[in-house]
């Protein structure tokens, strides 16, 4: 494995526009919803278990193990964004991190209208990073955007921000293990507060 390559995909400075998407966590600020340290990491926490860990994880192994047929993989993707700003984000998302992968040499993923997994999982397979490592890659960078956003709305410390990391940061690999022994027909996107909070 390529550790700076992997290091490089999960950067936040990676030109993809995720600083400007919070995923319904401004929202839940605005509701009331998250108004501190503990309220931003039980709505993260939550959001990582019953969407992430349920549609991205598994759908992302899936997309590196079949990266050649990436279509009904990245179709299902696309269908599970309840509303129009979840499916904005991640398309646009797609889109960022797709140029900036042909623009750097590492060719084009062939899809009119790719999602972000999509295109992450053809930069992890140009870029020969294993898919559980890209995986785990996947989600700390998912969960380092959102507490950057908590830290920001409600607003939080960056040692909160910190405590929040370390918290759910023990999660990814229990999410990686459940995501490598499932498969895409068992996903499940059931986050009615965050469809909501989103719309």
């Amino acid at each position: 494995m390529n550790l700076a390559r992997l290091l490089q995909l999960a950067s936040p400075a990676l030109p993809v526009g995720a600083y400007s998407y919070s995923g319904g966590l401004e929202a839940a600020v605005e509701a009331g919803i998250v108004i501190d340290r503990a309220s931003a990491e039980r709505w993260i926490g939550d959001v990582l278990e019953f969407t992430i860990a349920r549609v991205d994880a598994p759908l992302l192994l899936a997309l590196m193990k079949e990266i050649r047929s990436a279509e009904p993989f990245n179709a299902l993707y696309l269908a599970t964004r309840e509303t129009a700003e979840l499916r904005a984000e991640t398309v646009q998302m797609g889109y960022s991190l797709s140029v900036l992968l042909k623009e750097l040499g590492f060719g084009e993923i062939g899809l009119e209208e790719p999602s972000f997994p999509a295109v992450f999982a053809h930069a992890a397979s140009q870029m020969t990073i294993a898919p559980e490592s890209a995986l785990t890659a996947y989600l700390w960078s998912w969960l380092e955007s959102q507490v950057m956003a908590a830290v920001k709305a409600v607003p939080l410390g960056q040692t909160d921000g910190q405590r929040i990391l370390l918290e759910l940061g023990e999660r990814l690999e229990g999410i990686v293990r459940r995501a490598s022994s499932s498969d895409e027909n068992g996903i499940e996107n059931l986050a009615p507060g965050l469809a909501m909070l989103s719309s």
